[in-house]
C-alpha cells in the first residue's frame, strides 16, 4: 500500500510541475517530455485534484484558466482514453450525456452556415437562416445554469476537492458571452465577419472542451464517488429548468423524496402568528425573490415565487455562498458581506438589464436586538413597471 501511495503521489507532483512549466512557459517541451509516464496515467481524479490545488495556490483567474487549456491540451490523447462514466437510460448522468451528443449535432450542422457565411454566398436571407439556426445552440444555456445550481452544490458537500467546479463556473460565463455576441453579430444589419468568426472559434473551443471534460472527468469521477440515488433525487429540480434538448421521463421506480410540511404549529411572530404553510404562502407570493445567507456564509432559505428571476434549488440549502457565484465575481460577494458583517455597510444595491426587463437586486445586513450580524438577504425584484409609473392611482380608482 505505501509503494501504490507513494507512486501515486509521486505522479501528482509531477503533474503539478509539468503544469508550473506550462504556466511559467519554462522549457515546456522538455518538460512534456521529461513527463511522459504521468501523462499516461494520468486518471479523472489527477485533474480534479490539480485543479483544486491550483485554484488553492490563488493563481490569477485569467492565467489560471489559460494554462489548464494548455495543460489538458497535452493530456488530451490520455483523457480521451479514459472510460466513460456507466450509466443508464434516463438517470441524471445519462440525460446530460444526451445532450452533450445532441449540441454536438447541432454544432457540427451550423458549421455549414459558417462556411457559407465566409464563402461570400449572395444567398439571400443567409444571415438570418444563420441566426435561425444558431438559436437552437444558444437553447444549451440553461444546460450550465442546471450544472451550477443543482449539480455543483451536491459534488461540493461531497468532493474534498470541488475547486473545479469553480474554474468550469467561469469557462461557461465564457460560452454565455460568445453566445451573447454571436447573436448581436447575427442580428446587425452591417455583417462584421471577422469578429464573427473570432467568437464562433472560442465559442466552439469552450463548447467542445467542456463536453470532453464532463464526458471523460467530471461525469466518470461523479459515477464512482456519488451515489446513484442521490444523483437521481436532483432530476426533478433539473426538469424545472429544463434541459435544453432531452428531458427525460420522470421513473416511477425512483422514489423521489418531498418533506411534508405540518402546518398545525404557530410560530409567533411578534406581530402575528403564523403557521408553517402560511409563511411559505406569504415569501411565494411576495412580488420579489428572496435568498437568505445566514452569519456563517450558508445558504438556508430561498422563497419560490411563481417566476423567479434567478433560478434557485433546494441543492443550495447549506451551500457556501461564496460558491454559489462565479469567481469573476465571488470577491465582490465577499466583499459586501464582510462590511456587513464588520458593521461598516448595512445595504449594497445594482440594477441590471435582463432583455426588456429591469431587474433590481438589493442585500440587506441582519442584525437581532443586540446588533449582531445574523447574515444577509437577497432580494431581488423585476421594476420595468415602476420605472414607468407616472401621476397616481389612489384606492379609489379601482
Amino acid at each position: 500500500m505505501s509503494e501504490i501511495s507513494s507512486h501515486h503521489l509521486r505522479k501528482q507532483e509531477d503533474l503539478h510541475q509539468l503544469f508550473c512549466k506550462i504556466l511559467k512557459n519554462e522549457e515546456p517541451a522538455a518538460a512534456i517530455r521529461s513527463s511522459t509516464e504521468a501523462i499516461k496515467n494520468c486518471s479523472a481524479y489527477d485533474v480534479i485534484a490539480l485543479v483544486d490545488r491550483l485554484v488553492k495556490e490563488s493563481i490569477p483567474l485569467p492565467e489560471l484558466k489559460i494554462a489548464i487549456n494548455k495543460f489538458l491540451n497535452v493530456l488530451g490523447k490520455t483523457i480521451k482514453s479514459l472510460p466513460d462514466a456507466v450509466t443508464h437510460e434516463d438517470e441524471l448522468l445519462w440525460t446530460m450525456h444526451q445532450n452533450n451528443q445532441l449540441l454536438e449535432n447541432h454544432l457540427t450542422k451550423f458549421k455549414t452556415f459558417v462556411k457559407k457565411l465566409n464563402s461570400g454566398h449572395k444567398e439571400a436571407n443567409l444571415q438570418q437562416e444563420s441566426k435561425q439556426y444558431f438559436d437552437k445552440i444558444a437553447l444549451f444555456e440553461p444546460y450550465y445554469t442546471i450544472k451550477e445550481n443543482i449539480l455543483f452544490p451536491l459534488l461540493e458537500k461531497k468532493w474534498p476537492e470541488y475547486r473545479c467546479l469553480n474554474i468550469m463556473w467561469s469557462f461557461h460565463d465564457d460560452i454565455r458571452r460568445n453566445l451573447k455576441i454571436i447573436n448581436q453579430l447575427l442580428d446587425s444589419e452591417v455583417f462584421d465577419l471577422r469578429s464573427f468568426n473570432k467568437h464562433v472559434g472560442d465559442l466552439y473551443f469552450n463548447m467542445y472542451a467542456i463536453i470532453l471534460r464532463e464526458e471523460k472527468i467530471l461525469f466518470p469521477y461523479i459515477a464512482t464517488t456519488i451515489d446513484k440515488h442521490e444523483l437521481n433525487q436532483l432530476l426533478p429540480e433539473c426538469i424545472t429548468i429544463g434541459f435544453p434538448f432531452y428531458n427525460p421521463e420522470i421513473s416511477n421506480s425512483i422514489n423521489y423524496s418531498s418533506e411534508i410540511i405540518s402546518s398545525g404549529d404557530l410560530t409567533d411572530l411578534g406581530t402575528g402568528r403564523l403557521t408553517a404553510s402560511q409563511l411559505i404562502l406569504l415569501f411565494n407570493h411576495l412580488p420579489v425573490d428572496v435568498t437568505y445567507v445566514d452569519a456563517s456564509d450558508k445558504v438556508i432559505f430561498f422563497s419560490s415565487p411563481p417566476h423567479r428571476i434567478f433560478p434557485r434549488s433546494k441543492a443550495i440549502i447549506g451551500r457556501d455562498v461564496h460558491n454559489c457565484h462565479p469567481p469573476e465575481s465571488v470577491h465582490i460577494v465577499h466583499e459586501i458581506i464582510e462590511n456587513f458583517r464588520n458593521g461598516d455597510k448595512n445595504t449594497a444595491s445594482f440594477w441590471i438589464s435582463m432583455g426588456s426587463r429591469k431587474i433590481l437586486i438589493q442585500y440587506f445586513a441582519l442584525r437581532d436586538e443586540s446588533n449582531h450580524y445574523q447574515g444577509v438577504i437577497e432580494v431581488s425584484q423585476e421594476i420595468s413597471e415602476i420605472q414607468h409609473l407616472t401621476g397616481e392611482k389612489r384606492l379609489l380608482d379601482w
